[in-house]
């Protein structure tokens, strides 16, 4: 049996629609680090994949070995392919959430390079700042 557990708690972002510079910074860094967990627990999932599947074919051989009915060995043979094949998935998956740790990771600075002079303007003056669009008509 397995020992994992669904997460419950998981630190989504909200899509609030809320782009101040902060919010969106705070979203990216959720994003990425919620990206950096899931692959942490896919590899995990991964290597106890492999192990079950290395463990069927072993048992599949010991049941060819005891002679015992081929339905056994063809059974235990087809659940360690299974297994095998999920593993091949479950490594894109994991190499995928990586993917997307390392983008949310770049976006973030690249988005703060580009706006955190603007925010500090922003927020540094008392005057509110007309909604977009205003000036264009």
């Amino acid at each position: 049996m397995s020992d994992l557990t669904p997460h419950t708690g998981g630190a989504a972002a909200q899509s609030d629609g809320d782009n101040r510079f902060k919010a969106v910074q705070h979203k990216l860094k959720t994003l990425g680090t919620a990206m950096e967990m899931a692959s942490s627990e896919l590899e995990g999932l991964l290597l106890g994949m492999r192990t079950n599947a290395q463990r069927a074919e072993g048992l599949a051989v010991d049941i060819a070995n005891a002679e015992l009915d081929v339905k056994f060995v063809e059974m235990t043979n087809q659940v360690s392919v299974a297994l095998g094949g999920a593993a091949v998935e479950v490594r894109k998956l994991h190499e995928t959430a990586q993917e997307v740790a390392g983008l949310a990771d770049d976006t973030r600075r690249t988005h703060a390079r580009l706006y955190e002079g603007l925010d500090t303007v922003r927020s540094g003056r008392r005057e509110r700042t007309p909604k977009p669009g205003f000036l264009v008509r």
